[in-house]
């Protein structure tokens, strides 16, 4: 069997490690990486294949950003090539971005079988790019790998044919659990006993120029009362300089984007977590982290009805008042998801041979 995984942005590599470990040890299957080359940075891309022991990849399109549009376009027109030229027997795509989409396109197209991991997550917010990419990709997957089941009632109720569709746990977590202990040797030495840990980089968010300086100055606030470390993306610092906010001068520990483990050894240790990203709110679920997640809504609600997500949206003051209630001792605790052990890359390989 001859299987190629199609990765483009830091996500993606958390989620594809695993897999093509658990697959490895598979009698007869040969395995081909594909790297898009959407995200670009050392720290969101390459120092990821060293850290998670990921193969290089065998092509590299080397796609670079651009609207979605144009990243879309030039993705699908660079892969279409060397899958011809390849033809596996099934290819394998993961999460949300652009690269996740325009594979799917590119191999349905083509006739060749896609399964996609990380399906059924919906926050049925069209307005957000990754929810179209999930919606399109689960109606082109051959094989649909959800990590909770909300995802599975969300794939049957469009219509997916329940035998495609596979509950298998969240791959990210088998990454979080095998680099865990590496991860906390990358602690700062620095670093003080409570801390709120801080990630931005959503549109939504940091394009709206308004909102984001008085996101800064709410972080602001939370400074005088409690280190606030924030590693920040580069759209995030672009968008700071363009409004002239100084983040620095208002108490903020900014840091430049942190690798996986960096990251991840950080996240550990945090008294809580504000951010806006995906994988963070699964994360802190399973480090027992409060976390506050500036967005209206989630496409893993599991964070929130069982984890220790809590969805503040646009609102100042439900922020304030979360963020008092961490400082007081009062913070959310939930628990660990269902099949959120380890074995998730297992399952799915499983499943595939």
């Amino acid at each position: 069997m001859k299987i190629t995984h199609v990765v483009g942005a830091r996500p993606n590599f958390m989620k594809a490690a695993p897999v093509m470990a658990a697959l490895a040890k598979r009698a007869n299957v040969r395995q081909m990486l594909v790297h898009t080359g959407q995200h670009f940075d050392v720290n969101m891309s390459d120092v990821f294949f060293e850290q998670l022991g990921m193969q290089q990849p065998d092509v590299n399109l080397q796609v670079g950003s651009g609207t979605h549009a144009q990243q879309t376009a030039e993705i699908m027109s660079r892969f279409e090539p060397v899958i011809t030229e390849q033809r596996p027997d099934l290819v394998l795509v993961y999460g949300d971005v652009n690269s996740t989409v325009a594979a799917a396109l590119v191999c349905s197209k083509l006739g060749f079988p896609v399964a996609h991991v990380e399906a059924g997550l919906r926050s049925f917010d069209r307005r957000m790019p990754e929810e179209i990419n999930r919606l399109v990709t689960d109606q082109l997957a051959d094989l649909l790998f959800t990590p909770s089941p909300d995802g599975n009632k969300n794939l049957e109720k469009e219509g997916i044919a329940p035998e495609k569709i596979h509950l298998v746990g969240n791959v990210m977590i088998d990454t979080l659990i095998r680099m865990l202990p590496a991860a906390r040797q990358h602690l700062p030495a620095d670093l003080p006993s409570r801390y709120a840990l801080v990630t931005l980089h959503r549109p939504s968010n940091v394009d709206d120029l308004v909102w984001l300086a008085e996101l800064m100055r709410t972080l602001d606030e939370v400074a005088h009362q409690m280190p606030v470390i924030f590693p920040i993306h580069p759209r995030t610092r672009e968008r700071l300089r363009e409004a002239r906010i100084d983040a620095a001068r208002n108490g903020l520990r900014l840091r430049a984007p942190a690798s996986y483990l960096e990251f991840l050894a950080l996240q550990s240790k945090a008294t809580v977590v504000v951010t806006d990203s995906g994988g963070i709110q699964e994360e802190t679920t399973f480090l027992c982290v409060p976390c506050l997640t500036v967005r209206e809504n989630t496409e893993r609600p599991v964070t929130v009805e069982c984890g220790t997500n809590t969805l503040v949206g646009r609102s100042f003051e439900t922020l304030q008042r979360e963020m008092q209630k961490v400082l007081a001792g009062q913070a959310k605790t939930g628990a660990i998801p269902p099949l959120w052990d380890g074995a998730a890359a297992e399952r799915i390989a499983g499943i595939i041979v």
